[in-house]
């Protein structure tokens, strides 16, 4: 694999073809594989004797108990109208500081990268982490929840926007300009159409994920489904936790299937 092959060109000329870095890639790779597993204490053995664990707490859970539908549809709710607020907020509020971060758009290099860097520490913030100093600040329930959902939507959001803006083709944009429309009048007209489709399959996306995310912030006291399925997995009460994945399993297939056809109408 390292060694050199010979092309015949078209003139009858002949040159060596680069030597391919797959191998030595590959080798790192492997390296790297194996020291993490040695740092993390990863053990094969472990996991094979006992990795059936995990099938007989879910075979707690079967049958689910029926009767205790009735309580989770509060927070179910509570669930879907904290990942809808804090998606559309998170979304709307990415939008300015994503056209700030695009070098086809903000030309004043302070702003772009100040942007940028902001954007890159807010990613960097776990979301669990942001729920759970939210719930010190603003208490326990929902509002904590949908804050953190908020700061997560606008940094992934905001990251794939100014990347979307920087690949739009800007003739159109140059043209209108060349004909007398503001720069305001131009970005409306020649760049909004062409990210917008990819900017709302991207929300929709993210809406999909933040329904399932935030059923883990009820951990920290964010409210929602996941409160309720720490409690019982605390109290043992293995049909109600099945319940409540079934219920959310069921709500996530549907909005996965909402936001795939409307993903599929508009790109």
């Amino acid at each position: 694999m390292l060694a050199k092959k010979k092309i015949v060109l078209s003139d009858g000329r002949e040159v060596d073809e680069p030597r391919s870095m797959f191998l030595l890639w590959l080798i790192l790779l492997l390296i790297a594989t194996w020291a993490s597993a040695r740092m993390t204490g990863f053990s094969l053995s472990v996991l094979l004797t006992r990795g059936n664990e995990f099938f007989i707490y879910f075979a707690r859970m079967i049958p689910p108990n029926f009767a205790y539908l009735s309580y989770i549809w509060g927070p179910l709710f509570d669930t879907i109208k904290m990942s809808l607020f804090g998606s559309v907020l998170g979304a709307l509020l990415a939008i300015p500081i994503a056209l700030c971060s695009a070098n086809n758009i903000m030309k004043n290099k302070f702003v772009l990268n100040l942007c940028r860097l902001f954007l890159s520490i807010v990613r960097t913030l776990p979301t669990l982490v942001v729920a759970l100093i939210a719930t010190y600040v603003l208490g326990l329930g929902t509002l904590a929840g949908t804050t953190a959902i908020t700061v997560f939507t606008f940094a992934y959001i905001g990251k794939l926007l100014y990347e979307q803006i920087e690949t739009v083709d800007m003739g159109a944009f140059e043209a209108m300009e060349a004909l007398g429309s503001t720069k305001t009048q131009a970005f409306f007209s020649a760049i909004v159409p062409q990210v917008l489709p990819s900017y709302i399959a991207n929300c929709l996306f993210n809406f999909e994920g933040n329904v399932r995310y935030a059923a883990i912030l009820g951990y920290v006291g964010a409210g929602g489904l996941g409160q309720i399925i720490n409690e019982k997995i605390g109290w043992k009460e293995y049909g109600n936790v099945g319940m409540i994945l079934l219920v959310l399993f069921i709500t996530v297939a549907i909005i996965e299937f909402i936001s795939h056809a409307i993903r599929k109408r508009i790109t």
